[in-house]
């Protein structure tokens, strides 16, 4: 024990047991010191992401305001109804203006994070990237389309934070490869968006900048990890937005080296044109020259307006981990919307081999680090069941990473996690 420590350093004689006391408190004192002063200059910056955040928020709220005494009646609501398609080909003709697009655009989200929190911050090179493609000669088939952008996906002088303190030190020095293939292809980030803490949540809150809501029922969360583009984009906010799953190469993640699990990333709207429009401009000569792991297949238009049936496969477990009750509901309902619409449906499976992810594996060739996992795959089910019977009791009784004192381990309970009765009402400045 400390004590002992202490006792052994000391020499004989009498006194000693006060000493070591005198020792231990004070050793004791030095270090609640200094982990309050480690409180302290954490909340400091946080409190530092939330005034910047507040402040850009200040900045574009006065901008739409300057842009409103210079156009009389904008067509606000007539913009905030057209689909993206509608939408870009106004703008590709021209009978829509970028700027217009842009603030009519920043000005409905400002409304929107009001209610729910959706935004973690606005990007002020909006209006610099505004300026860049009205000087153009070529349009990209995004042109003048305003896109939010997803937390961790990184733009140039701003964090990414994915809602961890320390990641808050960290700003980006350049473009991720997606926002730079968007900008070539005439889009604007104008803002990105509330995540959970670390990403891998269910939910959308963080210690930073607090929990997002679900614009259509405040009383649920919008999900996650996309929460924050799931709710900007429910509520009007955004025509098109970027979101992912899990962390990739061309993103920052809150852990690096992750290889095997590559990320899922793409695009979010409100109907499947918008996504189609999206990938067009994201399967380009640009995209695949910045980044290697994209296979260089352009998006075929042919395939996606063919009217011919589809012959297509599906299954609602593999196996080994059974699906929910809702999740396999939803594998039910979209089997019967596509053979309504014509396409011929057939049952299928993961893996031919009944032994499933063991067959993978011919004559127990197997990698040692992956033993483990194999040989649980083969052991049936009821012996499975016992076994997480007995064990249950002692995970449940295994230390968290906080009560271990572990550096940077931070405990979130379901009271944390919990969405308030009613609505709140967020800090940030009205657009009018």
């Amino acid at each position: 024990s400390t004590i002992s420590r202490l006792w052994q350093l000391l020499p004989e004689g009498k006194g000693d047991t006060g000493t070591a006391l005198t020792l231990l408190g004070g050793s004791m004192a030095a270090l609640g010191l200094w982990k309050w002063l480690g409180r302290k200059r954490i909340q400091r910056k946080m409190e530092e992401a939330r005034r910047t955040r507040e402040e850009g928020m200040k900045k574009m709220a006065k901008a739409v305001q300057q842009f409103r005494e210079q156009v009389n009646h904008p067509p606000w609501d007539a913009i905030l109804s057209l689909p993206l398609l509608e939408l870009s080909g106004r703008l590709q003709e021209g009978s829509l203006s970028p700027r217009t697009v842009l603030y009519t655009y920043l000005e409905k989200a400002l409304e929107v994070t009001q209610q729910t929190n959706c935004l973690r911050h606005f990007i002020p090179e909006c209006e610099e990237q505004l300026r860049e493609i009205e000087r153009r000669t070529e349009k990209g088939l995004l042109y003048g389309i305003p896109v939010s952008i997803k937390d961790h996906i990184g733009h140039k002088g701003h964090l990414a934070t994915c809602g961890l303190m320390q990641c808050l030190d960290t700003v980006m020095e350049e473009d991720s490869v997606l926002v730079k293939v968007l900008k070539k292809q005439g889009a604007i980030p104008f803002a990105m968006t509330n995540v959970p803490q670390s990403l891998f949540s269910y939910e959308c809150s963080n210690p930073i900048f607090g929990q997002t809501l679900n614009p259509l029922n405040p009383q649920r969360s919008p999900g996650g990890s996309s929460g924050g583009e799931g709710a900007l984009i429910a509520g009007g906010g955004s025509i098109l937005g970027m979101g992912s799953d899990v962390g990739g190469s061309i993103l920052t993640g809150p852990v690096n080296g992750i290889l095997a699990v590559p990320c899922a990333l793409g695009p979010m709207a409100r109907d499947v044109d918008s996504l189609a429009l999206c990938m067009k401009a994201l399967l380009c000569q640009e995209m695949f020259q910045l980044d290697p792991s994209v296979p260089p297949i352009p998006f075929n238009e042919e395939v996606y307006s063919s009217s011919a049936p589809l012959r297509v496969g599906y299954y609602d477990t593999d196996g080994y981990f059974p699906l929910p009750p809702c999740m396999r509901r939803a594998v039910k309902e979209t089997r019967s919307a596509l053979q309504a619409a014509g396409h011929q449906v057939s049952t299928t499976t993961p893996c031919p081999d009944p032994q499933g992810v063991p067959s993978l594996a011919p004559r127990n060739i197997v990698d040692p680090g992956l033993k483990a996992q194999v040989n649980s795959c083969k052991m049936p089910r009821l012996v499975k069941k016992l076994l997480a019977l007995l064990l249950k009791p002692l995970v449940s009784a295994c230390p968290s990473g906080q009560e271990q004192g572990l550096p940077g381990v931070t405990l979130v309970t379901a009271a944390q996690c919990h969405v308030p009765k009613e609505p709140r009402a967020f800090p940030v400045p009205p657009p009018g």
